[in-house]
């Protein structure tokens, strides 16, 4: 299914569909600030393995990342911040970054394997932000790729569903997307270690 959702003003009962969907293990795909990505609730260990195996994933082995309504969520899943990193979040989120930072025990009861560390994101889309605020806790977040060698994201909505609608639940067609993905930062030793340079510039 496409389903069309104004970034705007996104209509209260178009979201509650979306989350009655991820409720039942849907898997979606949905914009974000930068490409659009596909994801599950964290909570559905059935729908988690259903987004690995479309993106043939390794959940023992691969780096997971969450998407957050915003920074609430976030103690929930990882160690505590120091002040600093804290404040550098607070900064640049909502934004185009993934903050990778040491996760507590909730994730690997999550996941069933021993990860020590998890992705964090807060994209400025208030498609994506509206649905997880509904939901109540994260959803799983990893980007759509195309397989072609020169266009390494899809932008367009409908390409996207043409060529994975058979495979998801559901496609969000919040307008078209960026092709450049978000500046994952390394938070994990108290310093900012940027790992790949997106669309974000890290503000201190």
């Amino acid at each position: 299914m496409l389903l069309k959702i104004y970034p705007e003003n996104p209509n209260p009962k178009e979201i509650r569909f979306v989350v009655d969907e991820l409720k039942k293990g849907a898997v979606i795909i949905y914009p974000t600030d930068t490409i659009y990505g596909i994801g599950c609730d964290i909570n559905n260990s059935k729908a988690v393995e259903r987004v690995a195996r479309i993106k043939n994933i390794n959940l023992k082995k691969d780096h997971l990342s969450f998407i957050c309504h915003d920074l609430s969520h976030i103690s929930d899943y990882t160690k505590t911040l120091d002040n600093n990193t804290f404040k550098v979040m607070k900064r640049n989120l909502p934004g185009p970054f993934t903050f990778i930072l040491n996760a507590n025990t909730n994730v690997p009861k999550l996941f069933k394997n021993n990860k020590k560390t998890v992705g964090i994101r807060v994209p400025d889309n208030s498609i994506i932000r509206e649905i997880i605020k509904e939901l109540g806790n994260p959803i799983l977040s990893t980007s759509v790729i195309d397989e072609d060698d020169i266009i390494e994201y899809t932008t367009d909505p409908e390409l996207i569903y043409e060529k994975y609608g058979k495979h998801v639940d559901l496609v969000i067609d919040g307008g078209y997307g960026d092709n450049t993905p978000s500046t994952i930062v390394n938070c994990t030793n108290g310093d900012f270690e940027i790992i790949r340079q997106g669309k974000g510039e890290l503000e201190f």
